[in-house]
């Protein structure tokens, strides 16, 4: 199995990297490490308390075959936080692909991975004037960019970027990925069995909740 690392840091946001996680995890079987700096509690930008499952100083990011960067609306902890930078930093050269949205591009400014490629971001464009590690003349101004082992995209196409990195994986996720409405599907279409093992397993499982 591939190995996948989600980066987590103060204000978080959940709703940009769901449509990838779970997609991952529920319909593909992956396991997912979520990293942080200290093992201690972090709350996403919607109020979710989380504690990482690893820290930086467990694992070396160049293990992992994808490391998941989410947006923050609140990027100044994670910027300067040195343990998070020196641990993204240990990911130049690797093969690792890195996928980041909305403001998290610029943690991979600081780190050096963006160095001569192509990206996008979600952050304010002052931001970029302000920090000299940003190289703005490789700012593209679009939703996604993929440039070699770096996948970048702005908050709002969420489903565009997941959908990127799990094509990039061979991911059989069809042609319309998380695209459909529910007027396009029957009443038996809506209709939803378990199989007949599936069914057993969930008595099963019952029986240590009713007996």
């Amino acid at each position: 199995m591939r190995k996948f690392a989600v980066l987590l840091y103060p204000d978080f946001s959940l709703q940009e990297i769901t449509c990838l996680t779970s997609a991952l995890t529920v319909w593909f079987g992956e396991k997912i490490d979520y990293i942080a700096s200290e093992k201690r509690e972090y709350r996403s930008e919607d109020g979710l308390q989380v504690i990482p499952s690893k820290t930086t100083a467990d694992v070396k990011i160049s293990d992992y075959d994808c490391v998941i960067l989410p947006g923050t609306i609140n990027p100044l902890p994670a910027l300067f936080d040195d343990g998070l930078i020196e641990f993204i930093k240990g990911g130049n050269g690797s093969n690792t692909v890195f996928a980041a949205i909305s403001s998290a591009p610029i943690l991979l400014s600081k780190a050096g991975i963006l160095k001569g490629k192509k990206f996008t971001s979600g952050y304010f464009m002052q931001m970029a004037d302000i920090f000299d590690f940003v190289e703005k003349d490789n700012f593209i101004h679009k939703g996604l960019v993929e440039d070699g082992n770096v996948i970048t995209g702005i908050g709002m196409f969420f489903r565009e970027f997941a959908e990127a990195v799990l094509k990039r994986f061979g991911y059989d996720i069809g042609s319309n990925f998380m695209r459909y409405t529910p007027d396009e599907y029957t009443e038996e279409e809506l209709t939803f069995y378990w199989s007949d093992n599936e069914y057993q397993e969930f008595l099963e499982e019952l029986k240590e909740y009713t007996t």
